[in-house]
């Protein structure tokens, strides 16, 4: 069924959500999904409302503009979209493939609705796996030397390919502070560890290491402060007393897939809003 999504969030005020259902009401539109959440400690309202796109007497564009006055009234960030109009998602990867290979299986089996213009990598490793699905594969080089350029480059690639979101999908890089910054809350990556604990590298070799009993993933998006950013999901595996660290890389590897996978189309299904560091999540 078509839908078109309202998510909103704005200061905490006595009516909010009636004059929301009412402002659907009066343009006829048929409420199929109400998630709100109001944080009593910051005094903030979120909601993401799914209405049936059929029900409606305005298209989306007319809709979007008739209820331009109420969100300035609110003070709200705001977006309203149809469902139908996929996000159009850019993969970023280096040379594993765990990750990606499985969100193109989810994309591939229907899945995660969204358009893949082009798979981007700093190596050709994975060329043959992004080709055989008939998709554009780029690479791009990246050195210390040449950093720089290789973003801009990037960069005019992506604005090329009219990218909604970029998902790193271990894409081994850290991002400039700028890039961060153009494309905030437009870049999901892939932690292989359960953040705060263990940022960096080897997270699998140091929670050995430490003996840890849990290990996992966790999906952010990007900031400027590596590893950082907003958590949208987090995945987690018991450990065992005999689990080797081939185990636990084994073992974190599916946290990846799971825990991505999901943060991933809770983004392009509008079920996340960002408020500082942190992140409202409206599972379905």
């Amino acid at each position: 069924m078509p839908l078109t999504l309202l998510r909103i969030s704005c200061p905490d005020r006595v009516g909010l959500l009636a004059r929301l259902t009412n402002f659907i009401a009066y343009h006829g539109g048929n409420l199929l999904e109400v998630n709100q959440y109001t944080d009593p400690i910051n005094k903030w309202f979120f909601a993401r409302l799914a209405i049936d796109t059929k029900s409606l007497a305005l298209d989306a564009a007319a809709l979007r503009k008739a209820f331009e006055p109420l969100a300035a009234d609110l003070q709200a960030r705001w977006t309203l979209r149809e469902s139908q109009q996929k996000m159009r998602i850019v993969i970023l990867v280096s040379k594993m493939d765990h990750c990606l290979a499985d969100l193109l299986w989810r994309w591939r089996s229907g899945e995660l609705p969204v358009e893949i213009p082009l798979v981007l990598s700093n190596h050709e490793d994975l060329r043959p796996l992004v080709e055989r699905e008939g998709l554009r594969f780029e690479a791009v080089a990246v050195t210390p030397e040449t950093k720089t350029a290789a973003f801009e480059r990037m960069d005019a690639i992506f604005s090329e390919a009219r990218a909604d979101l970029l998902v790193l999908a271990r894409y081994m890089q850290v991002l400039p502070a700028e890039f961060c910054k153009a494309w905030q809350g437009r870049v999901i990556n892939i932690h292989h560890s359960f953040l705060p604990s263990f940022a960096g590298a080897n997270p699998y070799k140091r929670a050995y290491a430490r003996g840890v009993k849990l290990i996992g993933a966790t999906c952010h998006y990007a900031t400027a402060d590596l590893d950082a950013g907003p958590i949208i999901d987090q995945e987690v595996v018991r450990v065992e007393h005999y689990h080797t660290p081939d185990d636990l890389l084994r073992l974190g590897r599916d946290c990846e897939r799971l825990a991505l996978a999901r943060g991933v189309r809770y983004h392009v299904e509008d079920r996340v809003l960002i408020h500082g560091n942190r992140s409202i999540v409206f599972r379905d």
